[in-house]
C-alpha cells in the first residue's frame, strides 16, 4: 500500500528565520508561494533593463508613493513574493517596521523574460486573491504589457493587452501616463 506523503508548508515567519540562521545563501532568489519555497528565475539582461526603466518612469511619483524595487510583499501568512516593481502607499518609515502587505500595494509590476506563464497563471491569481488592486505583467519576449484591474476571487475582472503605441497609467495615478514602448525599451 502506498504511503501518503505530506508536504510541510512554511509560514512567512519560518521563511524569515531560515534566512536569518543561514539556511539560504545570500544570493538565493526565493519566494514563498502558499507555504512552498520557489526558486525565482535568474535575472536576464533584458529583464534587468526593463526593471531599471520602470524604476526611472515611476520616480516622479516618489513624493506620493514608495517605489519598491524587487523587495518583499507579504500577501498572507504563507506567501511572500518579490515583485519586480511595486508602488506602495506612502509611509514615512518606508515599511521599516514590517514588510508591506496587500493593503499597502497600489500597483505591482512583474517583468517576464522567461516566466510569463508562471507570472500570469500563479502570481496574478495570488495577487487577485490578496486584493492587490492592479497588476501589470510586462512580456519582454512578446513585447506587450498586460494590465489587470478589479480583483475578484483569484482573477481580475478587467484585463487589457497593450502594445507599443499605446499608453497606460497606474489607476492610483491616472495623470501619470506612460508609453508602452518606453516600458519595453523600444525606440
Amino acid at each position: 500500500m502506498a504511503e501518503l506523503l505530506t508536504r510541510y508548508r512554511f509560514t512567512v515567519e519560518e521563511f524569515h528565520r531560515m534566512g536569518e540562521v543561514g539556511i539560504f545563501r545570500e544570493d538565493d532568489r526565493l519566494e514563498l508561494i502558499e507555504g512552498e519555497l520557489v526558486r525565482m528565475s535568474p535575472v536576464g539582461s533584458r529583464h534587468a533593463a526593463c526593471v531599471a526603466r520602470l524604476t526611472r518612469l515611476f520616480v516622479p511619483l516618489q513624493e506620493r508613493a514608495i517605489v519598491w524595487v524587487q523587495n518583499p510583499v507579504r500577501l498572507d501568512d504563507r506567501t511572500e513574493v518579490y515583485p519586480d516593481v511595486s508602488l506602495l502607499r506612502w509611509r514615512s518609515d518606508y515599511y521599516a517596521s514590517g514588510h508591506p502587505g496587500p493593503e499597502a500595494v497600489l500597483l505591482v509590476v512583474e517583468v517576464s523574460e522567461t516566466s510569463l506563464a508562471y507570472d500570469r497563471e500563479v502570481k496574478v491569481p495570488l495577487y487577485a486573491r490578496a486584493g492587490v488592486p492592479e497588476v501589470w505583467v510586462v512580456d519582454v519576449e512578446g513585447q506587450v504589457l498586460w494590465v489587470h484591474r478589479l480583483p475578484e476571487g483569484e482573477a481580475y475582472r478587467e484585463v487589457w493587452r497593450l502594445e507599443p503605441g499605446e499608453e497606460v497609467a497606474p489607476e492610483a495615478f491616472p495623470a501619470h501616463r506612460l508609453r508602452v514602448q518606453d516600458i519595453l525599451g523600444i525606440s
